[in-house]
C-alpha cells in the first residue's frame, strides 16, 4: 500500500510558477512509475506528466511540454512538478498517482487556480 500526499498548490498570476510535490509512504517508492494527472471543473481527469521509476525518462501532454518539469528524488521518496509560465487554462485539481504497470495509487489533489 502506497499513500501519496500532494502540497505547493495555490494562486499564482498567469506567467507565474509553482512546484507542486508529492510525498509517498512506504519503502518501494523506487519500484513505482509516478505521474501527474489534472482535473479541470467539468472536464474529465487528463495525463500531464510521467516520470520512470529511476528518474531516466520522462513524458509529458502537447499542452504542458516546455514549460512543465517533472522530477523524482527516490531518496526522499518525493515527485516533483515545476510548472512554469502558467496559462488560465492550467487551472485545476492537481493529482499524484504511482503505479508499475497501471496506476493504481492515487493522492487527494491540490488545487492550482491561474489568474488571468
Amino acid at each position: 500500500q502506497v499513500q501519496l500526499v500532494e502540497s505547493g498548490g495555490g494562486l499564482v498570476q498567469a506567467g507565474g510558477s509553482l512546484r507542486l510535490s508529492c510525498a509517498a509512504s512506504g519503502r518501494t517508492f523506487s519500484s513505482y512509475t509516478m505521474g501527474w494527472f489534472r482535473q479541470a471543473p467539468g472536464k474529465e481527469r487528463e495525463f500531464v506528466a510521467a516520470i520512470a521509476r529511476s528518474g531516466g525518462s520522462t513524458n509529458y501532454a502537447d499542452s504542458v511540454k516546455g514549460r512543465f518539469t517533472i522530477s523524482r528524488d527516490n531518496a526522499k521518496n518525493t515527485v516533483y512538478l515545476q510548472m512554469n509560465s502558467l496559462k488560465p487554462e492550467d487551472t485545476a485539481v492537481y493529482y499524484c498517482a504511482a503505479g508499475e504497470t497501471l496506476y493504481d495509487y492515487w493522492g487527494q489533489g491540490t488545487q492550482v487556480t491561474v489568474s488571468s
